[in-house]
């Protein structure tokens, strides 16, 4: 073979597979990732974050919203709104403190408020007051609280009453702290106890004086408030001095207040929830609640945001407040009630 016919064999060799290379692409690798498995980019974003173009999500809704009512409660529904509104709801929220009963005459009779906070389940005559106006009341119970009995830390003699004895320090039956038990001191009971409109004091007086309060506000010495911190600071003020309320105020001060036991019994996550019979029971354990109507959350959708957000994350948030969680069948009652005014499927189910 001659030099020409070697240089036209080794072009047309060349030629062949510079086409093959350009006219032909490459086969990929085959992929690991199983049909209908998410993106890495998918994978990454989380439940919450998936949710928050949501239709409850605070970033969805603006407006105002209007909450009222227990002082046991306010500082919980405090809580929420601010995160509520750390989490991007750029609307009002008001909560105020004033009472279980003034927040449902505000929620049933006057009808300027959203939400209802509640230490007592509202009564059959709240309920008719509030469909005179038109309104349902939905109930969601959000915590528990452990009633506390307390204090000051100067107190030396009373660490454990008895029922008997817890009767007796609240009503007219005991002057001085000798009364109850001779050799406590002959000085006279301070007594610090929630104003007449508190579900507190509601509560109190239905589970000590079977609901009649004729010798609970008999007492000498009795000084009432709406305001759990001005009790706080009653009772802080005399060593003779005693009063009752909402466990999470116990805890801001439990440094400078002592926890009165009943039966031998304080509040604890477990005390709260045993059954009353069980010996074990702390006497004074009751539900909290926020009220709302399914016509307010649907003309509203920044109250259904809200009342969405609370039973979302309360259980993340009941604890560090000074309350007790409440329980998952308690909660999920409450998704029920949200979901058949709302027509949803939220929450667990």
């Amino acid at each position: 073979m001659n030099r020409k016919i070697q240089i036209l064999l080794a072009m047309l060799v060349l030629s062949s597979l510079v086409l093959a290379a350009c006219g032909t692409p490459a086969t990929p690798a085959p992929s690991t990732q199983a049909a209908g498995e998410p993106t890495e980019a998918m994978a990454e974003e989380t439940p919450a974050e998936a949710a928050e173009d949501g239709p409850f999500s605070p970033l969805a809704v603006s407006g105002d919203i209007i909450t009222a009512g227990s002082s046991t409660v306010f500082p919980l529904s405090e809580r929420m709104s601010e995160r509520f509104r750390t989490e991007g709801f750029s609307g009002n929220i008001t909560v105020d403190s004033i009472g279980s009963g003034a927040g449902y005459e505000r929620f049933c009779v006057d009808g300027d408020t959203d939400v209802a906070n509640a230490s007592r389940a509202i009564r059959d005559t709240e309920v008719e007051s509030c469909q005179s106006i038109g309104r349902e009341p939905l109930e969601f119970r959000v915590g528990t609280d452990g009633l506390s009995v307390v204090v000051s830390t100067e107190n030396e003699f009373v660490t454990d009453i008895t029922f008997e004895e817890l009767q007796m320090i609240f009503s007219d039956a005991a002057i001085n702290w000798s009364d109850v038990r001779p050799e406590w001191p002959a000085e006279p009971i301070q007594r610090f106890i929630p104003g007449t409109d508190s579900g507190t004091f509601d509560f109190f007086v239905e589970i000590v004086f079977d609901e009649d309060e004729t010798s609970h506000l008999a007492a000498a010495n009795t000084q009432l408030s709406e305001d759990d911190n001005v009790l706080v600071q009653g009772v802080l003020g005399s060593p003779y001095a005693v009063g009752y309320f909402g466990y999470a105020y116990y805890v801001e001060n439990a440094d400078t207040l002592k926890l009165v036991a009943i039966d031998g019994v304080e509040p604890t996550e477990v005390s709260v929830e045993l059954p009353e019979d069980d010996p074990g029971a702390y006497l004074l354990a009751r539900p909290l609640f926020i009220y709302s109507d399914a016509t307010i959350m649907n003309e509203k959708p920044q109250v259904a945001a809200f009342i969405h957000f609370y039973l979302s994350f309360v259980n993340e948030e009941v604890v560090d407040v000074g309350y007790f969680p409440a329980s998952e069948a308690a909660l999920q009652t409450g998704w029920d009630n949200f979901n058949a005014a709302m027509g949803t499927t939220e929450g667990p189910q």
